[in-house]
């Protein structure tokens, strides 16, 4: 885990915050013995995570596709390409959501905003070297990073659930 004990109680703040307000219907899918906990979700989220995040188009129509999101200090990170219609629609409306899901096991549901992050002036070097942990030290020679986008999402409502799966019996 990359997290320190304030960013985890920061996630975990949020995560309480969100279920508050949660409408009727997502509270009788996210029952608490369900829910995960801001460790738990760190510890969960190692390597890529595949999101599938939603934009604004221009014409205002939610717009999904997936992409290799980093879970990194608490926060969503992504990039894609300069040409891509993803982060023309960020830089148009910042508003997303974004959904990581394992199948019916696991469901991790972030809505905020986008904000793009200029990679080549050095501020951010940590998600460089987690991108290098991550994808390898053959990382630099994709060569991405100072190139093209990355953001990282300012999560304002986060709900996580792990659901059991059933054992199926043997018919003996």
């Amino acid at each position: 885990m990359h997290e320190t004990p304030e960013q985890t109680a920061q996630l975990q703040t949020l995560i309480d915050r969100s279920y508050e307000t949660a409408g009727e219907h997502l509270l009788s899918i996210h029952i608490p013995e369900w829910r995960l906990g801001a460790a738990e979700i760190c510890e969960e989220l190692q390597n890529v995570c595949v999101l599938d995040l939603a934009t604004v188009s221009p014409a205002g129509k939610p717009v999904v596709a997936p992409v290799d999101g980093l879970f990194l200090h608490g926060q969503f990170w992504f990039g894609s390409s300069q040409k891509s219609q993803r982060f023309h629609h960020i830089r148009r409306n910042n508003n997303i959501s974004a959904a990581h899901t394992r199948g019916e096991e696991l469901s991790i549901l972030i809505h905020g905003l986008a904000h793009e992050i200029d990679s080549a002036t050095g501020e951010y070097d940590h998600l460089r070297e987690y991108c290098r942990e991550v994808y390898g030290q053959n990382y630099d020679s994709f060569d991405f990073w100072g190139k093209e986008p990355f953001a990282w999402i300012e999560a304002q409502r986060m709900y996580a659930i792990r659901i059991p799966q059933q054992k199926s019996g043997s018919a003996g």
